[in-house]
């Protein structure tokens, strides 16, 4: 997206409010790779997703430094709905939280450190909505893990479906990250349990619907 234009866009929708540009300055500050913090647009897309579907719980793999589950969060209308949300790097658990606390949805975060894969089992939950934006060689495991765990008509996003255009980097050779964004997207493509379209927004949306 043009520069101009994406100043336009972020002009014209809702602000992202102090919290969150603090958690997104200090994204940049201290940690590598601040690129994969959501963002302004693409994280007030996820609050007005949680707004439209109305889940009672979310599940996020992959919460880096938390900008997006506190976008998640502050979508949720029901009054119990709640997010778990799982970040593998121990490392960023503190700046984490610390966010989290400060924030007015601390009460509907349940934030866990570790393997996404061996998480899942322990939760016992269903799932009305499931962000996914982990490690991307996993997509296809972290997909077979949670759909059980999702309910009918519930929803996946999946982030950096796109990934930065090398899906159509055709003849050259891919990355490990890049191998698994493929195969997931033919994964998806193919699985007629659910209905899906991908929006390219930023490094690609996958919408996901699992058919009642």
């Amino acid at each position: 997206m043009q520069e101009e234009l994406e100043e336009y866009i972020l002009s014209h929708i809702d602000a992202e409010g102090d919290a969150l540009a603090r958690l997104n300055r200090e994204t940049h500050l201290f940690h590598l790779r601040p690129r994969m913090c959501s963002g302004h647009l693409q994280g007030r897309l996820l609050k007005m997703f949680v707004r439209m579907i109305n889940p009672h719980n979310i599940l996020e793999l992959g919460t880096f430094t938390g900008y997006s589950a506190l976008c998640l969060a502050e979508g949720l209308i029901a009054p119990d709905g709640e997010l778990h949300t799982i970040e593998i790097d121990d490392e960023l658990e503190d700046f984490i939280r610390n966010h989290f606390e400060a924030s007015p949805f601390a009460e509907r975060i349940n934030l866990h450190i570790g393997d996404a894969r061996e998480i899942l089992p322990s939760l016992g939950k269903t799932f009305d909505l499931v962000f996914m934006d982990a490690n991307k060689r996993e997509y296809c495991e972290y997909y077979d893990l949670v759909f059980p765990m999702l309910s009918p008509g519930g929803f996946i996003i999946a982030d950096n479906t796109l990934w930065d255009g090398k899906v159509v980097d055709w003849g050259k050779k891919l990355d490990a990250q890049t191998e698994g964004i493929l195969k997931f997207n033919d994964y998806i493509a193919q699985d007629k349990r659910v209905e899906k379209v991908i929006i390219p927004l930023r490094d690609g949306l996958t919408i996901i619907y699992k058919k009642p």
